[in-house]
Formats: structure tokens, C-alpha cells, sequence
């Protein structure tokens, strides 16, 4: 499964600086006026995996390929935006489509960098785009209970989706997102969610951008980023988008002195993945063959046929068996033949639940 993020953000506050960072490419037009990008920025990065590279050098085959990360850095949002203001709600809906947010907060001072509002206010900035989000949240649920209305009279099996609907509505209302509302255990919430896509109830990391000096120690701007990630039980990381961007070009070598430098232990992207990853249940496994190595992204918990079907829906309709040995045994051992002399290949069924780092060769029925 891709894993896909959207950068959000107020204009202004460094989102297009951040996606270009992260994608390691200036694809996305920095300007210092408000709206610069209109449409959405897409890049699609590899997730360098050092695991996976020691595999493609132990293994010896032509090709590495690596799984992905998907970035959009979607316009910035600003108060009214899901009534039309700004560049309008079209670009609600291309929040719809990630799987988790990065929530980009301007926590640095520059005279030179316009803001759209007269100080520089962390709280009033989440605060505004977080409303936008639920807003747009709550006409969706009303448009839903408007259609729902006329088709419970033919089909009371859907009075316990209305009442649900209801009862989110009035959550809504009162500000809160669908993220803390209650019933979203219940199987009628969960079906709801899954048709609209509830903004609200998206995973948010919060990312402070800040100067270089904000890199070393966290100002008044960074704690109260900080503070309200932990009210709202989100994540967090500190990214200074401008020191950032000057690493696009160099090669990994350049960019682990750099950072160092900075005083930075992780990049701005390893601390997104690893947070994304974190936030959305991810794991990675490996595959190879006699021309490729390769990893794949799934979700904790996921049993041996139902990884297979990432791969291809033919090998989990005939699944048989998997050969499973863990990254670090076949690091070890470094080959199959050694492996197996040492009794370490294990062979799994449907019922295995693939662990975070399993090398799997599977085995199927076409």
C-alpha cells in the first residue's frame, strides 16, 4: 500500500518550502505572496531503507526497488475557505485522498516573509485551518442526512446510521472533529467515513517550521506548536524548511555532514516517514528474486496471504505457504543455501502475521 501525505498549511508559512524538501526536487514554485501554489504539487519519493540495501548487496541482483511515499502540497487554506474564500473548498477535496496530514505552523520571524495575519500566532493558525476542516466535515454530513431522511421511509435498517449521523452532526457543530467523536467504533460510523472521507479524521503530525536558531532550542512559537499536538493527540516534529531545501542537491554523504552540522540527528523526511509510519500502523517487508530486491509497505497485523495480494491478487486467491526468515537472521546467514543449512527458513500458512522486516518468498497456486 502507497503512503500518501498532504502538506497543509496557511499560505505563506513554508509548505512549498517543506514539500520541496521532502521530495529532494524544487518542483514546487516558492514566492512570498499568499495562493503561489494553486494547484496541487505532487512527487512521489523512494523510502531509502538501509535494510533493504543491505539485501540488494548481500543478494548480488541487478535491480533495488524501493516502496514509496506519495507528497501533495495542497494550496493554503485560510478562514472561510470551505464558504469559497480564498482559492475556494476545491482543495478540500484533494485532502481527502492522503492517508495523513502534515499540518505545516509558521513558528519563525522574518519581516521579509508576508503573513496573512499582522503577528505570527501558532494557535490562531491551527486554530483557523482546523475549522475549515471540520465546516467542511459538517456540510458533508448534512448533505448526507438530507439524502438519508427520504431514504429511511423505504428502508429502516438505515435508522441507526441516521441517528449516528445525528449525533456527529451535533459533535461537529460544537467544533470537535470526527477524529474524538465517540461512536466512531461503531460499524454505521465506519461505514459513513468510508464513503466521505472525513477530513477531521485524518492522522496529523504538526510541523513547527522554524529558523536555524529554533533548531538548537524551542522558543515560545515551538512549544505552543507543541502544546497543542499534545491536546489534540497528535505528533509532532521541528523542520527548518530553508536549511532544508539547501540539501536538494547534495548527495547523502553532504547531507548527514550538514545536518550534523545543524545539530539535526534526522532529516526532515526520515522524521515524516518514520512518524507516518508510526501514526498509520505501517510496516515494510521484503521480496526478492533473481533480477530484483524489493519492499513493500503494509499495515501491522497484516496475515501472509493478505501481503501476498499486495503484490499481485493471483497470489493471495492461490496462496499455499510462505518462506519466511527476518531481515536480521538472513543478514547473518547472508544466502539461502547458508540459511538453510542452518534450519532458519521457516515455512508459515494463511494464519501468519507478517512481522516488520520478514524477507518472504511465497508460494501459490496460479
Amino acid at each position: 500500500m502507497g503512503l500518501k501525505i498532504g502538506i497543509i498549511g496557511l499560505p505563506n508559512v513554508g509548505k512549498s518550502t517543506v514539500f520541496n524538501a521532502l521530495s529532494g526536487a524544487q518542483n514546487a514554485e516558492v514566492a512570498n505572496y499568499p495562493f503561489c501554489t494553486i494547484q496541487p504539487n505532487r512527487a512521489i519519493v523512494p523510502l531509502h531503507d538501509p535494510r533493504l540495501e543491505k539485501l540488494h548487496a548481500l543478494v548480488g541482483v541487478p535491480k533495488i526497488i524501493y516502496a514509496t511515499i506519495e507528497f501533495v502540497d495542497i494550496a493554503g487554506l485560510v478562514k472561510g475557505a470551505s464558504q469559497g474564500e480564498g482559492l475556494g473548498n476545491q482543495f478540500l477535496g484533494n485532502i481527502r485522498d492522503v492517508d495523513a496530514l502534515v499540518h505545516v505552523v509558521r513558528c519563525f520571524e522574518d519581516p521579509n516573509v508576508v503573513h496573512v495575519s499582522a503577528d505570527i500566532k501558532p494557535d490562531e493558525d491551527i486554530d483557523t485551518i482546523n475549522l475549515e476542516l471540520v465546516i467542511a466535515d459538517l456540510e458533508q454530513v448534512e448533505r448526507k442526512i438530507e439524502r438519508l431522511t427520504s431514504e429511511v421511509k423505504g428502508d429502516k435498517k438505515l435508522l441507526p446510521v441516521m441517528a449516528m449521523a445525528q449525533n456527529l452532526k451535533t459533535h461537529l457543530e460544537a467544533g470537535n472533529s470526527a477524529s474524538s467523536f465517540t461512536e466512531r467504533s461503531s460499524a454505521s460510523y465506519k461505514s459513513l467515513a468510508h464513503e466521505l472521507r472525513f477530513l477531521t479524521a485524518k492522522p496529523v503530525i504538526y510541523a513547527a517550521n522554524v529558523d536555524e536558531d529554533g533548531l538548537a532550542e524551542d522558543g515560545p512559537l515551538t512549544k505552543n506548536v507543541i502544546e497543542i499536538a499534545k491536546k489534540h493527540n497528535a505528533d509532532f516534529l521541528k523542520v527548518c524548511a530553508k536549511l532544508e531545501s539547501e540539501m536538494v542537491d547534495m548527495s547523502k554523504e553532504e547531507r548527514e555532514e550538514f545536518l550534523a552540522l545543524a545539530g539535526v540527528e534526522e532529516s526532515g523526511l526520515n522524521q515524516v516517514v518514520s512518524k507516518g509510519f508510526a501514526i498509520l500502523d505501517l510496516i515494510s517487508f521484503f521480496t526478492k528474486n533473481e533480477n530484483e530486491v524489493r519492499a513493500w509497505n503494509i499495515a501491522q497485523g497484516t496475515t501472509a496471504p493478505q501481503a501476498a495480494g499486495e503484490i499481485h491478487t493471483d497470489f493471495e486467491r492461490g496462496f499455499i505457504r510462505a518462506e519466511v526468515v527476518s531481515f536480521e537472521t538472513f543478514a547473518e546467514h547472508g544466502n539461502d543455501s547458508a540459511l538453510k543449512t542452518a534450519g532458519q527458513m521457516r515455512s508459515e500458512g494463511k494464519e501468519y502475521v507478517v512481522q516488520d522486516g520478514d524477507v518472504i518468498l511465497f508460494r501459490f497456486n496460479v
